[in-house]
């Protein structure tokens, strides 16, 4: 449901002071969206908002709701807002109506002192990016309900253990709040703000350069963290599915592409995992790899090895050892697959045995090829 512009005003005397901006509001804004409203409805409000009370100071004056006082307070509302839908906030010359850092003066000093059309292509240029932006985000969410894809927002993601593996609990289960409390050296963590097309190479290159490897170029850095990715791999499987899929970041394009992030021992998100009123510690839910695709999406991708089916028994006289088929891990296994479907995601798995054969490299191509063209970036 989208937010109106009133939402945002208490009601003034009526005549003098018709709108009166209820400022605790706003300023709680920058903290998190209102009771029964998103980020995505309350950064279109504050876009038109902006948008209309600018546009009617440069030309005929109607309608407007903001003053010198509150429209500082509304722009640094909507700054925040769309940090956390990572989107790029708009560059203001200007930040109040009047005075020496007011729309007026800027203006008058830019030569659009006779022209309301000037005025208004003006703060066009300044919010239409961010409004045209905000509706590739609408029609996603539009496709996203009518596909049955997942909903919640991004939390956490615990990936590429490259040893002991990490030991988390949930610290406040109201606001989803999760601490690694033991071995979080070994582990990596991304907690920047999920951008709306998915997790792209280039991204993910990103963080690691901040995070990670600062001064480095953007080549050395993703050779480094393809490096560190692939050392959390156990299986020869793994390995192959691993490399097959990102030698397509040295094509053209490559970099654009959706990460495949291996062993993620957390994906966190409030649909995904209910955990009732008590914190804790968390149920060990590892996935082997997971893409966030550009069409929303979130994708799994399973190596099944007989340690996912069966037993070991202890080795033979020459050594060999066999495996007894167990039906309770079997039915864990796909008990959690239905969970995570009807939670939205895409599962796939591969027999660990099928990437063993000489076929597994051919195989894996022509089913990442196919993939990536069903979860290609809508067009819009």
């Amino acid at each position: 449901m989208g937010m109106e512009l009133t939402a945002f005003f208490s009601s003034g005397d009526g005549w003098a002071q018709p709108w009166m901006l209820d400022i605790e509001l706003v300023e709680s804004l920058r903290f998190g969206p209102p009771a029964g409203h998103t980020d995505l409805d309350v950064a279109i409000a504050l876009t038109r908002l902006l948008h209309h009370d600018f546009v009617s100071y440069g030309t005929d004056g109607q309608g407007r709701h903001l003053d010198d006082d509150s429209a500082p307070l509304i722009i640094k509302a909507h700054r925040a807002v769309l940090e956390r839908l990572a989107l790029e906030p708009p560059a203001w010359p200007f930040r109040t109506f009047d005075g020496p850092r007011g729309f007026g003066t800027y203006w008058r000093a830019n030569d659009m002192s006779g022209s309301w059309k000037a005025r208004r292509d003006c703060i066009e240029q300044i919010l239409g990016p961010t409004r045209d932006a905000l509706e590739d985000l609408e029609e996603l969410e539009y496709e996203r309900r009518f596909t049955k894809g997942p909903s919640g927002s991004f939390k956490n993601l615990i990936f590429a253990a490259d040893g002991v593996k990490p030991e988390i609990v949930l610290r406040d289960a109201v606001n989803n709040e999760v601490e690694i409390v033991r071995h979080a050296d070994t582990c990596l963590v991304f907690t920047d703000p999920l951008p709306p097309h998915g997790l792209t190479w280039r991204q993910m290159v990103a963080w690691w350069q901040k995070n990670h490897q600062p001064g480095a170029d953007e080549k050395t850095a993703a050779e480094g963290l393809y490096r560190r990715l692939y050392r959390s791999l156990d299986s020869k499987p793994e390995q192959l599915l691993m490399i097959t899929y990102c030698v397509r970041y040295a094509e053209e394009g490559g970099f654009d592409l959706p990460a495949l992030i291996p062993q993620v021992y957390l994906h966190y998100d409030p649909y995904t995992r209910k955990s009732g009123k008590q914190s804790g510690a968390l149920y060990r839910q590892r996935m082997d790899f997971l893409l966030l695709a550009p069409d929303r999406s979130r994708i799994v991708i399973e190596v099944d090895g007989v340690q996912h089916y069966g037993r070991p028994n202890p080795p033979d006289e020459q050594g060999r050892i066999t495996h007894t088929a167990v039906p309770r891990l079997y039915a864990e296994m796909v008990a959690e697959d239905r969970r995570l479907r009807l939670a939205g995601y895409e599962i796939y798995r591969f027999g660990g045995w099928e990437l063993k054969d000489p076929g597994g490299r051919q195989l894996l191509e022509s089913f990442f090829t196919s993939l990536l063209a069903r979860h290609q970036k809508p067009a819009l």
